[in-house]
């Protein structure tokens, strides 16, 4: 009798090893798209580590740190064309900013202005998602109607491991595998769902491996070598512009910070398994080693991209924390194209109580 064995996983696809040397075919890149994938890494980490101290100062609000998963998000992103769809959780700022997405709208975001949640109009990102899972949900309609136009973008869902136990996963794995639906589900698992390791969370040995149960292809890389990440969406993304329907990738890396700057991370994870990924998996160190061994990245190169990467966000924040205060009636005019007669009537007279609430000061 055959059987499939839960705890055979698949394998791990890997570029390049902890030292940056090849252990695998290098993806056929110009020097300047591998310089700007890693200066996009560079950029994200100085966002990132400024974001934490800047919540911590109370100058914005409850922040999900990525640093760590830099190559998991840069590898995927350089493999997208402008026209496709990305739907991502609360952990992909550093995807969305090498995209496009200018960082003070990520900053105000987390001030909790409404203009935060706002892409760039000529962008098919869709502003990040807050309840677990549900955004593969809306990758699988967009993909969906992609075919049903004849148009050859896809659709592209970014979550952590905890989504994969979560009802949404199946929903959206099932109903894009029935309708061969151009869309990739990007896994970035980083071993921990808040306080959950993943081996409470599920029992099958890797994600990956849950595609086989939906008749799709799964594909596990090295989520810290950004060149095995780039590598295995291309094959996604490829085959999904095929028609070849879905993909569930799985990047195996790691969150170096707290869940949210409301978690200890201290009180549930072991410290020696943080400075093993901090000091032997770090995929900045590891891709800069290898741009150094190719012999198109230098020490003067590396303290003038870090220097320039502090002064970009040091003006993202004075954008962000100079950008004029809201107006709270906006609450009632985004919901619908054209606002309801309800609608409408409701803003005026919040905005007549308001009136009479400031005469009165």
């Amino acid at each position: 009798m055959d059987v499939y064995r839960a705890d055979e996983p698949k394998p791990l696809y890997r570029v390049l090893d902890e030292e940056g040397s090849p252990v695998g075919p290098v993806p056929d890149l110009a020097e300047d798209r591998l310089v700007g994938m890693y200066r996009g890494m560079v950029l994200a980490r100085t966002f990132d580590e400024r974001a934490l101290n800047l919540q911590r100062q109370g100058r914005i609000g409850t922040y999900a740190p990525f640093s760590g998963q830099e190559a998991a998000q840069i590898g995927s992103f350089a493999v997208l064309e402008k026209d496709d769809w990305v739907f991502p959780s609360y952990r992909e700022l550093a995807g969305l900013i090498y995209h496009g997405l200018p960082m003070e709208r990520a900053l105000l975001y987390s001030m909790g202005h409404p203009d935060g949640a706002k892409v760039p109009e000529d962008s098919r990102m869709f502003p990040v998602q807050i309840v677990i899972a549900s955004q593969l949900l809306h990758a699988v309609g967009a993909g969906w109607a992609c075919r049903l136009k004849g148009e050859r973008s896809v659709a592209v869902s970014y979550f952590g491991d905890g989504a994969t136990s979560e009802g949404d996963f199946h929903e959206a794995l099932n109903l894009a595998s029935v309708f061969s639906v151009p869309v990739v589900f990007f896994c970035q698992n980083n071993g921990w769902a808040i306080s959950v390791p993943v081996s409470h969370q599920m029992r099958s040995a890797t994600v990956a491996q849950r595609a086989v149960a939906y008749g799709i292809e799964g594909i596990r890389v090295d989520g810290n070598d950004v060149l095995a990440v780039y590598e295995g969406m291309l094959r996604a993304v490829d085959r999904a512009r095929a028609g070849e329907g879905p993909t569930l990738v799985e990047a195996v890396t790691y969150r170096l910070g707290p869940h949210t700057t409301a978690d200890d991370p201290t009180r549930y994870r072991d410290e020696e398994e943080l400075k093993r990924w901090r000091e032997q998996r770090d995929p900045i160190v590891r891709f800069r080693k290898f741009l150094e061994k190719r012999g198109i990245w230098s020490e003067e190169q590396e303290r003038a991209e870090w220097e320039r990467a502090r002064r970009m966000v040091d003006e993202a924040v004075v954008r962000a924390e100079s950008y004029p205060k809201a107006d709270p009636s906006f609450a009632f005019e985004h919901v619908y194209a054209l606002m309801t007669p309800d609608l409408s009537n409701q803003r005026d007279e919040w905005r007549a109580r308001a009136s009479r609430r400031e005469g009165m000061q």
